[in-house]
């Protein structure tokens, strides 16, 4: 079975804690990443140990998974060998031959465009650069560098090879829905599509072997860096609320927003999910943080998963109320989808 994991709003939904989630408990054969490259970070909580990563998939913590990463995606190889050796995963992550390659002299481009990191708000990780460098055909990929080859693979092969033997395989996506750069708040938007199908194309899988799309919403919203944000709130009634926080990448405050249903029609319009992931349940509703059933869930928390699920038509199916991988409220099985 293929499950795709992709964003529903601005990024920093907490998609890395849902694929941890999703990791453990489904023990996929495979989990692959897709999406631009560096300039993205996912967190993952496993046993206490805070892993804040730009490179390896989430699903490193399921030790007998196949960590891959797609050709549609880029790599900065000083990066990539610190979270191999961060994860412990040498001899079980691998690249895709044509995965491009970010240069120190992408970087360096980038953190000199005030275009990009003042008005666009650009995490300068070189990812745009490289991307332009792709589309002219001159950028340097995996198979190029002699200091990655034992760490290639045709990923399109491998997970196309892993479905036809029925097992399961995870796709990871990276950002959000409106950071695409067709689909998003244009010009503030990341350097390539990252709705579903692209994420897809990413890895080399085609759209007829998708089983389950899960967009992973957030309980509120939230952007880093420039561009729209629908009914944003001041910073600190932000900060009174509880619901600041920082960046995994960048180390900037997040800029805040209350859930917003245009956002989710139009992500679900885009990304035809067959399953909503909600996350930090637990900021909105701190009574039920930590909790594991839904039958626990207060009257307050449950009506607002109701109100989605009613609005949008589509199963709340997991429900994180923490950053820890087992704060999860798992209802696949309740409602039949597994």
């Amino acid at each position: 079975m293929l499950t795709v994991v992709v964003d529903g709003f601005f990024g920093d939904t907490g998609k890395g804690k849902i694929v941890s989630y999703l990791s453990i408990s489904d023990k996929p054969s495979i989990v692959a990443r897709g999406g631009v490259g560096p300039n993205a970070g996912h967190t993952v909580v496993y046993y206490g140990k805070e892993y804040k990563l730009r490179q390896i998939p989430s699903g490193f913590v399921h030790k007998k998974s196949l960590l891959l990463i797609g050709a549609g995606v880029l790599v900065y190889p000083p990066l990539f060998f610190k979270e191999v050796r961060l994860t412990s995963t040498d001899g079980r992550v691998f690249l895709d031959y044509q995965t491009g390659i970010i240069e120190d002299k992408h970087i360096e481009e980038e953190r000199k465009s005030s275009h990009l990191v003042r008005r666009i708000g650009s995490t300068a990780s070189g990812s745009g650069a490289a991307m332009r460098d792709r589309v002219m055909r001159v950028l340097k990929v995996a198979k190029e560098i002699s200091e990655l080859s034992k760490y290639l693979t045709d990923v399109s092969g491998k997970i196309n090879e892993s479905l036809d033997k029925n097992e399961n395989v995870i796709i990871e996506g990276t950002q959000g829905t409106f950071l695409s750069l067709y689909h998003g708040t244009y010009p503030y938007v990341t350097s390539k599509d990252v709705t579903a199908s692209s994420i897809c194309a990413d890895v080399g899988v085609g759209p007829k072997r998708v089983d389950e799309v899960i967009l992973v919403v957030k309980s509120y919203v939230t952007r880093v860096g420039e561009g729209p944000l629908e009914d944003e709130i001041p910073m600190e009634e932000a900060k009174k609320k509880g619901l600041l926080e920082i960046a995994t990448v960048t180390g900037r405050i997040r800029r805040v927003a209350p859930f917003n249903f245009n956002y989710l029609e139009r992500a679900v319009m885009l990304n035809s999910p067959t399953q909503l992931a909600l996350t930090k349940l637990d900021i909105l509703f701190p009574q039920d943080k930590g909790k594991t059933s839904y039958s626990a869930l207060s009257k307050e928390a449950k009506e607002f998963v109701e109100s989605i699920e009613n609005r949008i038509g589509i199963p709340v199916s997991i429900i994180s109320t923490g950053p820890e991988s087992k704060s999860t409220i798992d209802r696949r099985r309740e409602l039949g989808l597994i």
